[in-house]
C-alpha cells in the first residue's frame, strides 16, 4: 500500500493578509506601501497600502497602453519609483527574426514558396503562430528601457522619464540615490549587458558606463564562445563599492565599482557546466562569519528535464575574490511540496535582495517561501516555510519574489496571481 504524505504547508509562519492581484515579477516594500510589478499587460505596476497588513488596499494602478511590453520589475528610492520596460513574450517573438532566412532556404529546397505549416514545422512552432511572429517582426519593438515616476503622492504616480535602450529592453536592475544599474540589450551586443545611468536628474538619466563579458560586443569584433544568449547579464546588485553580477549560464562576476565610469572584474566563479540552471542572483552577507566573507547565490528553475538537478541555493566563501569557493548548498526535495510535479515550476527562483542578517528569504516556485539561516555557512538550515495553496484555476502556487518590511512582515508574490502578507514566529 502507498503511504500518504502529510505535507506541512506552513512552519513558523502564518498568513496575516492576502490580495488577489494579477501575478507579478517583483515586490518591494517601503514606508507602509508595497509596490508590485506585474507579469503581463495590460497590468503594469500597483501601489498597495499595507499599513494594515490584514487588509491591504490598492491605491494606484499603472496600466499599459498595449500588449507589446511588460513592466514586471520595480524599485523605489525615496519618492522615486523605477520600472523596467521589456518586450512581452520576448523569447517567443524573437523567433520571428529567423523566418525570412528560413523561408528562403525552404523555397530553394522545395522549388516553391513554403506554406505556413511547413515553416512552422521547421521552426518548431505552431502553424497559427507564424502570422503572429511575422507581425511582431514587421512591427519591431522600440519601447524597451526604464521609466522613473514621482510617487510623492502614492495615489497619483507621475511619469518623469522613459529612457529607451535597445532590443528586448530592460530585464532586472538595481538603483540607489545616484545611479541605476540596468541590465539591457544594447545595439552591437549579444545578450544583456550592464549599463549604468546617472539619475541625479530623474527627468533625464545620463549613461555613464557599460560592462560586458568578452564575446558579447559583436560590433567591436568580439566572438562569443557560447551559443545564442546563454551567457549574458541577468542583473547586478550594488554592495558598497562592488557590483555583484549574475551572468546566467556564465556563473557570476564581482565588479569594482569605486570608479563607476570604469567597472572592472575583481572576482569570477562559473559552475556551468555541469549544473543546468542559470545563475539568477548573487550577493554577499553583511559582515564576516568566523573571519570569512560569505556570499549567497541562487539559480532559476526552468523547464525541468527528469534526471537533471532542480535549481537551488549556493553558499560561497568569497574572502579572497581571486579564489572563490562553493562551500555548501540548500535544496528542497520534491517530497516536500504537494505541487512539485503539478504544471508549473518547482525549484529555486529568487531571494530577497536586501542582506541584513544571516536569514535568506527564498522563493521556490511551487515550493513556496523558504527561510534559510546561513549563520553556519557550511550547514544552511531552513527555519521556516510557507506554501500558499493555488488560487483560482492555477494548478500550483508559483512563488516568484518576496520582500520584508521594517516590522519583519514578509510579502510573498505569486507569478500568476496573489500577494500574501506573512508573519514569522521564531
Amino acid at each position: 500500500m502507498q503511504k500518504t504524505i502529510d505535507f506541512e504547508l506552513a512552519r513558523n509562519i502564518r498568513r496575516l493578509g492576502h490580495l488577489d492581484i494579477p501575478g507579478g515579477g517583483q515586490v518591494v516594500v517601503d514606508g507602509g506601501y508595497a509596490y508590485v510589478g506585474h507579469m503581463k499587460p495590460p497590468h503594469g505596476t500597483s501601489i498597495i497600502d499595507v499599513s494594515d497588513p490584514t487588509d491591504p488596499k490598492i491605491v494606484a494602478r499603472i496600466e499599459l497602453a498595449d500588449s507589446y511590453s511588460h513592466t514586471h520589475k520595480v524599485r523605489v528610492v525615496g519618492n522615486l519609483m523605477y520600472t523596467n520596460v521589456e518586450q512581452n513574450n520576448r523569447h517567443h517573438l524573437r523567433r520571428g527574426d529567423k523566418l525570412p532566412e528560413l523561408r528562403s532556404r525552404l523555397q530553394n529546397a522545395l522549388g516553391r514558396s513554403p506554406t505556413d505549416a511547413e515553416v512552422a514545422a521547421e521552426l518548431g512552432a505552431k502553424t497559427a503562430q507564424i502570422a503572429e511572429l511575422d507581425a511582431a517582426r514587421e512591427r519591431g519593438y522600440h519601447d524597451g528601457g526604464f521609466r522613473i515616476y514621482d510617487i510623492s503622492d502614492k495615489t497619483r504616480p507621475r511619469l518623469l522619464s522613459h529612457t529607451r535602450t535597445f532590443g528586448f529592453g530592460v530585464h532586472r536592475f538595481d538603483v540607489d540615490e545616484n545611479y541605476a544599474y540596468i541590465s539591457t540589450e544594447m545595439e552591437g551586443f549579444i545578450g544583456n549587458i550592464l549599463v549604468t545611468y546617472d539619475v541625479s536628474d530623474p527627468t533625464a538619466p545620463v549613461e555613464v558606463s557599460r560592462w560586458w563579458m568578452p564575446g558579447q560586443h559583436l560590433a567591436g569584433g568580439e566572438t562569443p564562445t557560447w551559443a545564442g544568449y546563454r551567457n549574458r547579464l541577468h542583473h547586478a546588485m550594488r554592495v558598497g563599492d562592488e557590483l555583484w553580477a549574475a551572468c546566467w549560464h556564465a556563473g557570476f562576476r564581482v565588479l569594482d565599482a569605486s570608479d563607476i565610469s570604469q567597472p572592472e572584474v575583481i572576482g569570477s566563479f562559473d559552475y556551468h557546466p555541469p549544473f543546468p540552471e542559470p545563475t539568477h542572483t548573487v550577493m554577499p552577507l553583511p559582515g564576516l562569519i568566523d573571519g570569512r566573507r560569505i556570499a549567497v547565490g541562487v539559480d532559476e528553475e526552468h523547464d525541468h528535464n527528469p534526471g537533471s538537478l532542480h535549481a537551488f541555493m549556493w553558499v560561497f566563501d568569497v574572502t579572497d575574490l581571486q579564489d572563490i569557493k562553493a562551500i555548501s548548498a540548500f535544496d528542497v526535495s520534491e517530497m516536500e511540496s504537494p505541487w512539485s510535479r503539478a504544471p508549473g515550476r518547482f525549484g529555486a527562483h529568487q531571494f530577497r535582495e536586501k542582506m541584513d542578517s544571516t536569514l535568506i528569504y527564498l522563493t521556490w516556485f511551487s515550493g513556496g517561501l523558504r527561510v534559510v539561516d546561513v549563520a553556519d555557512p557550511m550547514r544552511p538550515k531552513e527555519v521556516a516555510h510557507f506554501m500558499p495553496e493555488p488560487v483560482g484555476n492555477e494548478p500550483s502556487p508559483q512563488s516568484n519574489d518576496c520582500d520584508v518590511d521594517e516590522k519583519g512582515l514578509i510579502y510573498l508574490l505569486d507569478r500568476n496571481i496573489g500577494l500574501d502578507i506573512l508573519e514569522m514566529s521564531l
